[in-house]
């Protein structure tokens, strides 16, 4: 019998559901949305509204953020992935063979966004110097990221939020390594796949305009964004009513959609009686003050330029376009790309909102959204996953910028970035041996698991590998934290007011003849599905008690049902925005919804018929 409260719920589920599919909305603000809902209603007490902060999995997730930026801020991850994948030695199978599986093996112990975000120049870098297109690499180890989530228990949420079902309901949960030996079938299906079918769809483009990287040089990289015909060089005279302004106060994005991106000032230096004119290059800050005779280099239309030098009294100056290139191209300043990385701060955000000529003094010149190049009022464009950011500045706050790596991915690099070593060994072999003992404790079960992930995060803190508390707190995904802590009362407001029961029961009668396969099947399917427009995290909340009452109700073993809703929920191939990962490649690799369509269909309906035959072989009903 439908109840008033059970009616709600399920009015509160379908509603969730659909603006999680819509993406419009914040996942985590949905979440929280559909939590106060739950409250109000008094469907949940106060403290039940509360217990998904408290849950388990929430803590583990958390802390694993920590350890994985330990690894991270070390260079840990970066040197072994640069090391393995250059064993690909100019072969261009052997590449791909070799950046999947380290893809993968990395993505069981880390968050499989930050593996892809260090591997991805890295792989590019690699594809270039081979003469091949790095569009037929970047899809397999977004794909191998997805897949090596399933090698263990902390590889990705779902395999957390299953194990946690089981604990729940009085069953011993899976081990670290129960999962591996399904995750290195799936790898093995993965890299056969993308050797056979996978080499032959996947597109052969040239190298993107997100490859801005040793490969290419910086002047390649301006041609490609069509860049030379918006530089422009203006003197300003003594008389110009632009002496002794601030850059900040002129307002030029907003009244003339032009960008300062530099100026050259002769400075007097004296010694003695002596007296010299030294020429400096300035980066233009936002409060840099114009001074008389100075040479500013402009980004902009050529009428909005000719109408600013109109207004201001300003005189253009001619130039070669070698001179540029080889200005790009200097060793004091720079010219490359950046990758708004999914899931970050800046995402939805303009480049003003950030201030981010204040906070890297660095400019802006255009950005690639999926081949579509905006280089008019870039500054006010909200930024997306995926996008490529081509910027120009001194070599020394590009640098800065990658110490921003939860934001953004920097593509290029300095000239003399292979003299420098910034990593500490000592603390990367520091970052080794507490993942170490973390996977050790998580294997053996001594302690408890939140204990063991816990302690992890707590020694990358105390012994620097982690540089402060207060970037522990920033490295942390809140939105994945938060998402997951206010979607778990939901599945226990389904379970209080019988949702969850009539749910299953109805799911009983649809699969119930086809046995225990066809029930496995069924989940496997439905989580599958969902999971392509929701996040695998929600996608496996809303799944797993549905799955387990089911597998109980019909007397068969809850590990093979849950195994494959943690499975299907991670393989979300087919979209873009299935996975964080699919977004982050888009741009990268010029690829386009097709190509992960028909690329991730395949692959899916491959790996979907091997589980439903595999994992009952090592988890029986």
């Amino acid at each position: 019998m439908m109840t008033l409260p059970l009616f709600l719920t399920m009015i509160i589920l379908f509603f969730t559901l659909v603006f999680l599919i819509h993406g419009k909305f914040r996942a985590d603000l949905i979440a929280l949305a559909s939590l106060l809902a739950l409250g109000l209603t008094r469907i949940l007490t106060p403290d039940e509204v509360l217990s998904g902060f408290s849950n388990s999995v929430v803590i583990m997730i958390a802390g694993l953020y920590i350890v994985g930026a330990g690894i991270f801020n070390t260079g840990l991850t970066e040197v072994i992935g640069s090391q393995v994948i250059k064993m690909s030695k100019g072969s261009r199978l052997r590449l791909l063979i070799i950046s999947m599986i380290t893809t993968a093996i990395l993505s069981g112990l880390l968050s499989g966004t930050g593996i892809v975000a260090i591997l991805l120049p890295i792989v590019m870098s690699m594809a270039i110097k081979q003469k091949a297109s790095p569009s037929r690499f970047l899809i397999p180890i977004a794909y191998a990221s997805s897949m090596g989530g399933v090698l263990t228990l902390i590889g990705t949420p779902p395999n957390l939020i299953v194990d946690a079902v089981l604990k729940k309901n009085g069953f011993d949960g899976f081990k670290f390594f129960d999962f591996t030996p399904i995750g290195l079938i799936i790898l093995a299906a993965g890299l056969l796949f993308m050797l056979a079918a996978g080499r032959k769809l996947l597109p052969d483009r040239s190298a993107p305009a997100g490859s801005g990287i040793k490969g290419l040089s910086a002047g390649e990289l301006a041609g490609m964004y069509k860049i030379y015909d918006r530089l422009h060089y203006l003197h300003i005279p003594a008389h110009s009513d632009l002496v002794g302004e601030r850059l900040s106060d002129l307002k030029l994005p907003e009244k003339y959609e032009i960008t300062v991106i530099e100026i050259k000032r002769d400075n007097e230096e004296k010694s003695g009686s002596d007296a010299s004119l030294k020429e400096d290059t300035l980066s233009a800050s936002a409060d840099e003050i114009f001074h008389p005779e100075d040479i500013i280099l402009v980004f902009g239309a050529e009428n909005d330029v000719c109408r600013l030098a109109k207004d201001y009294e300003l005189e253009l100056k001619h130039f070669n376009t070698e001179q540029i290139k080889s200005h790009f191209a200097s060793s004091e300043f720079g010219l490359t790309e950046i990758l708004i990385m999914p899931n970050s701060d800046y995402e939805n955000q303009t480049l003003r909102d950030i201030h981010f000529r204040e906070k890297y003094q660095c400019s802006v010149l255009a950005i690639n959204r999926k081949g579509e190049y905006i280089q008019a009022d870039a500054g006010n464009e909200q930024l997306n996953p995926g996008d490529a950011l081509l910027i120009h500045g001194r070599w020394e706050n590009i640098e800065r910028i990658s110490a921003d790596l939860q934001d953004i991915i920097v593509i290029g690099s300095a000239p003399e970035e292979s003299e420098r070593s910034p990593y500490s060994a000592r603390k990367a072999l520091m970052a080794a041996v507490i993942t170490g003992l973390m996977i050790l404790f998580l294997s053996i079960d001594i302690i408890s698991p939140t204990i063991a992930v816990l302690s992890a995060a707590f020694l990358m803190i105390v012994t620097g590998c982690v540089r402060s508390i207060e970037e522990a707190y920033q490295r942390v995904q809140w939105e994945s934290v938060i998402l997951i802590g206010a979607l778990i009362p939901l599945s226990g407001a389904l379970e209080k007011t019988g949702g969850l029961l009539m749910i299953s029961t109805w799911l009983e009668k649809s699969l119930g003849d086809l046995g225990p396969y066809g029930v496995l099947a069924g989940f496997y399917l439905l989580t599958m599905l969902l999971g392509q427009f929701v996040s695998n995290a929600a996608t496996a909340i809303i799944i797993a008690p549905i799955a387990f009452t089911c597998a109980i109700n019909m007397h068969y073993s809850p590990d093979p049902i849950l195994m494959s809703v943690a499975v299907a929920a991670s393989m979300a191939f087919t979209t873009p925005v299935a996975s964080p990962t699919n977004a982050l490649v888009m741009t990268a690799g010029e690829y386009r919804l097709k190509d992960f369509a028909l690329i991730g269909i395949l692959l899916q309906i491959l790996i979907g018929i091997i589980m439903i035959f595999t994992i009952p072989l090592f988890f029986p009903f």
